[in-house]
């Protein structure tokens, strides 16, 4: 059993699916190759619920936020189903240095997920939801589709990195900022929502998490709250 300061900070729960608030630092489901103190959301909320459970989707380690998982096999089945046939709605907040050049815009640029690997089709729409001072924006994303790394890349493509990418907006410009604006080494990344048709009785279901506190941060230094 993990410590209990580990608990995972539950948004939804029933018969068939529970969703968290998944920290950022951990690991949707074990690493190839285990690391010493790594943290795994499935295993915690398995032994938190005391119940086996079934992912249906992952973010990326650095990404907090909305993570479903279901605790019965024909809901994960189905799960599994609306998420490749893009039934369901997800909605991403995202803080990125510089200002993006439109209020509103759609990337289509392809991605390949290694260099041995070919391209695929990938699209996200994106909007500016609050100009923050020191030069940045607070993003909302909401992709299409499903690649590795795309809403990180396609705001890479954009021009404006989301603020903590080590990956993508160089670990310099990571470091500065970190300690600039006292979000440390974090990516301002959240799964903000999900919204779906329940699989068990086929009911719409919108799935919400509270705005990660960093990101809240910034907002409220850029409003003098």
């Amino acid at each position: 059993m993990e410590p209990a300061h580990h608990s995972l900070s539950l948004l939804y729960e029933d018969e068939w699916i529970v969703a968290v608030n998944k920290p950022a630092g951990q690991l949707v489901h074990p690493a190839e190759v285990p690391a010493e103190g790594d943290l795994v959301t499935m295993k915690l909320l398995r032994d938190q619920i005391g119940q086996q459970v079934y992912v249906i989707h992952r973010l990326d380690r650095p990404t907090s936020g909305v993570l479903l998982f279901a605790t019965d096999q024909e809901a994960a089945r189905t799960m599994h189903a609306a998420f490749e046939n893009r039934e369901v709605e997800k909605v991403y907040w995202a803080v990125v240095d510089g200002m993006p050049a439109a209020e509103q815009w759609t990337c289509q640029e392809p991605i390949r997920k290694g260099d041995d690997q070919k391209e695929r089709a990938a699209e996200t729409t994106f909007e500016v939801l609050e100009v923050l001072a020191g030069n940045m924006a607070l993003v909302e994303a909401r992709p299409k589709t499903g690649r590795f790394h795309q809403i990180r890349r396609h705001l890479l493509h954009a021009g404006t990195p989301i603020i903590g990418d080590y990956r993508y907006a160089g670990i310099e410009r990571c470091v500065q900022l970190g300690a600039t604006l006292g979000t440390g080494t974090r990516m301002l990344l959240q799964a903000r929502s999900l919204q779906f048709q329940h699989p068990q009785s086929g009911s719409g279901l919108l799935i919400e998490a509270p705005v990660d506190p960093l990101i809240q941060q910034l907002r409220n230094q850029s409003s003098g709250g």
